[in-house]
Formats: structure tokens, C-alpha cells, sequence
């Protein structure tokens, strides 16, 4: 049975942001969609793409996509949940720098997070 917002069989939009990879942007750490699987930068990124992706498609339920992480969150309700495991890949190549991507990071870049 499907879990609502949840769709287990959706692939992951690519290993980075959709939007910052298509900007020439850069992020601190990446959540999945968990019923889609559009790859967006977290709250703390400078464009916090994620959360800008719920607003505009009203998909509440994201995952991390940061590895060995795997708990789930819920935009709207603002609390974590239980979630099934989604299609692979769970997390951005390991390789990968945090943040990332690599040669995209400004030296500064620790001053440009959202608290």
C-alpha cells in the first residue's frame, strides 16, 4: 500500500539540486522528494530549493539524500515520520563533496547559510 506523499518507485532527479546544477549554484547538503524524487538543496542552502519545490507542488515529504541518512521530514506538519525505502540511489555519490559540488563552493561559503 502507498504511503500518501510516498512514492516508493520514483527515481531520484539526478545527485545534485536540479535548480542550483542548472544555475551554477551551490548547496550544503540535499533532500529528496519522497513522492517524486526531485533532488533540491536543504533549508540551510542559500536557495533552499527543497522546501521551494513543496511550495510549489505541494509534495510535503522529503528524505536526505546526505549519506548514511536516512530519516524523513514533513514540510507541512514540520515533523519527521517514518517512510518506507525509496529506489536507489539513497545519497549523493559519497565522493561528493559537503558541500558541493565541487569548484562551485564559495571560500566564504559558511557565511551564506541560512541558521
Amino acid at each position: 500500500m502507498k504511503q500518501q506523499h510516498i512514492d516508493p518507485e520514483a527515481q531520484p532527479s539526478g545527485t545534485g539540486c536540479v535548480e542550483c546544477d542548472a544555475t551554477g549554484g551551490w548547496w550544503f547538503h540535499l533532500r529528496r522528494c519522497a513522492e517524486c524524487g526531485h533532488i533540491g538543496c536543504c533549508d540551510d542552502s542559500p536557495s533552499q530549493h527543497a522546501q521551494e519545490h513543496w511550495r510549489q507542488t505541494g509534495h510535503e515529504v522529503i528524505q536526505s539524500f546526505e549519506p548514511g541518512e536516512s530519516w524523513f521530514w514533513n514540510y507541512r506538519s514540520q515533523s519527521g515520520l517514518q517512510g518506507p525505502v525509496l529506489s536507489p540511489p539513497h545519497a549523493h555519490p559519497v565522493d561528493q563533496p559537503v558541500p558541493g559540488p565541487a569548484g562551485r563552493v564559495p571560500t566564504d561559503w559558511q557565511s551564506r547559510l541560512h541558521p
